[in-house]
């Protein structure tokens, strides 16, 4: 287990986490039919999911991403779990922002169907992205750090 932790990665995986919590606030208040505080909840939910992706795409631009280290036997899980979760966050990003546009439009019909949909999506990102940040710098040392091609299909 790796006991040194890179700062940027930590504090971006936090924001994600950060923002799947807020969801989850902003799920249980609109529940309780309390509109003011679920918009206030999901609008920094909002903040802390741009907040994680201005980190990580500065880092991507200016260092670059990790590489896996673990064994060279499960890369091709890892590869297609990291395929699987940048899937999930592009959804999730796109359906987070068509969900904002309607609940501030108060197209409140589309609201309500977009919004679980888009809140279990955005749960499953943030825990995808839980599993790829352990498997990167926890439960195995980081590779390479190099650009996101060279990153993810290990050229």
């Amino acid at each position: 287990m790796n006991t040194s932790l890179p700062i940027l990665p930590t504090i971006s995986t936090s924001f994600i986490v950060l923002s799947a919590i807020l969801v989850a606030i902003g799920w249980y208040l609109i529940k309780q039919r309390n509109i003011k505080a679920h918009m206030r909840v999901m609008f920094g939910a909002a903040i802390a999911a741009i907040i994680f992706f201005i980190i990580y795409a500065s880092r991507t631009i200016f260092i670059g991403n990790t590489a896996f280290g673990g064994p060279d036997e499960i890369k091709i899980y890892y590869t297609v779990f990291l395929v699987f979760h940048i899937t999930l966050a592009t959804v999730g990003a796109v359906l987070g922002i068509i969900s904002l546009i309607t609940g501030y439009k108060k197209n409140y019909q589309k609201h309500r169907k977009l919004g679980p949909i888009t809140s279990i999506v955005w749960f499953f990102t943030a825990i995808t992205g839980v599993a790829v940040y352990l498997l990167l710098y926890v439960f195995y040392h980081g590779g390479e750090t190099t650009s996101v091609i060279k990153a993810i299909l290990g050229f």
